[in-house]
């Protein structure tokens, strides 16, 4: 490996040890340092040896975080891993380590949240808004409706 292709690993294994990244990450990382396509697969190869890159791992991190700290529901979660180009198994061995009890009670608590501050009087309209709201975190409109019937009612 030459001089700059070792520092360019490098750069990487620092980028990777800051937090969990995608190999789609690192790809991009590295068109935006202008690498070769070739020495970018031999750098991409080489970190996945050294297990600084690991996509399983990155699923489960990404989805832990975005569902506890964000409150983002499946359906965004998914969709931002599809972003980075994350296969749909590894979407789903991420998407596991969310307790379906807590997932339910997060939802609940973004509801009930959420429905103190909507200044509306018409339920309807109230109603509508707060599922608006669940779905764009990325909850299932179903499961926001029946929590909005049976719940909050």
């Amino acid at each position: 490996m030459t001089e700059h292709n070792q520092y360019l690993l490098s750069k990487c294994q620092q980028y990777c040890s800051y937090q969990e990244r995608s190999i789609f990450e690192v790809k991009s990382k590295l068109n935006e340092w202008q690498a070769r396509s070739e020495v970018s697969d031999k750098i991409i190869n080489q970190l996945i040896l050294d297990d600084y890159i690991n996509e399983e791992r990155f699923s489960k991190a990404f989805t832990s975080g975005k569902f506890r700290v964000k409150k983002w529901g499946k359906n965004k979660i998914i969709y931002e891993l599809k972003k980075k180009r994350i296969p749909d198994l590894i979407i789903q061995i991420g998407l596991n380590e969310i307790d379906g009890d807590e997932y339910l009670k997060t939802l609940k608590e973004i509801l009930s949240k959420r429905a103190g501050e909507i200044k509306e009087e018409d339920t309807r309209k109230k109603n509508h808004k707060l599922a608006s709201y669940a779905v764009n975190k990325g909850f299932r409109s179903d499961l926001v409706w029946d929590i909005i019937i049976k719940d909050l009612q």
